[in-house]
């Protein structure tokens, strides 16, 4: 965390990286669905690539990674992002446990150690979505960091994010991170907005697909208290997805551990 004479900076990024997987055309989804379920070399070279990106940055909110089965030989692609890029602290959040086949997830970094990490589940028809809720400090100076990854289909997003509204209703420093697979306009997220106190985006920011950016679905949403210095889309095509990014200038009453 850099700090200057305009107020302690944060950097934010969030990142559905698809397990490294490297989709960056349409066709991309049929060759490469047995990297789903089958190891592949290419899928480091291109974690690799995602972590000299992500190191430049203080908290990274990840979806779509493996804690370690047999499709990664077994390597936990949360940890191994956090050792490239020099994160001395991480956390995993295993939404789908299907054995040795399969441990898919989210994953949260941070350069500063958090107060507290809680896992909770996302309602839905089919299971498999959660919210990880990242705390750092104490009271009401403390800053809420809420990672998520939701549904496809509307109704399921509706009651996860009423879910995901009541997490965060009395809290006056949150940030929301990650792929909520809707807009800022959709129904959905009228609601969010209207039941918390985070801010609607000033502009949209096209992050899907990543070959040809037409979708707004992954979202930095803060409160009014956390101050945006600037917020954009990276040209970054190791996934399906673009990441997006937000630097914060944070109030003097937020007090981070050391």
């Amino acid at each position: 965390m850099q700090e200057d004479a305009a107020g302690r900076r944060l950097r934010l990024l969030s990142y559905n990286v698809q397990m490294g997987i490297g989709s960056s055309r349409p066709h991309h989804y049929l060759t490469n669905l047995w990297k789903h379920v089958l190891p592949a070399s290419c899928r480091f070279r291109n974690l690799d690539r995602i972590a000299q990106l992500i190191a430049d940055y203080d908290i990274v909110a990840l979806q779509e990674l493996d804690a370690g089965s047999h499709r990664t030989g077994y390597v936990h692609l949360t940890e191994y992002l956090a050792q490239k890029a020099g994160f001395p602290f991480w956390y995993h959040q295993i939404n789908r446990d299907l054995g040795q086949l399969a441990q898919h997830g989210n994953g949260l970094l941070s350069r500063t150690l958090p107060t507290a990490v809680t896992e909770h589940r996302l309602p839905g028809m089919v299971p498999g979505r959660g919210a990880l809720l990242v705390r750092y400090g104490h009271g009401e100076n403390a800053l809420i960091v809420v990672l998520i990854h939701l549904a496809l289909g509307q109704r399921a997003r509706m009651a996860q994010l009423d879910f995901v509204s009541e997490l965060l209703v009395d809290y006056r420093h949150a940030v929301l991170m990650g792929d909520m697979n809707c807009a800022p306009g959709s129904p959905e997220m009228r609601r969010l907005f209207q039941r918390t106190r985070l801010c609607e985006p000033a502009e949209e920011q096209h992050t899907f697909p990543s070959w040809r950016p037409n979708r707004c679905i992954d979202h930095i949403l803060v409160t009014p208290e956390l101050q945006v210095s600037h917020c954009h889309v990276i040209n970054h095509a190791c996934s399906d997805h673009l990441p997006v990014a937000m630097e914060l200038i944070l109030p003097d009453d937020i007090h981070l551990p050391a």
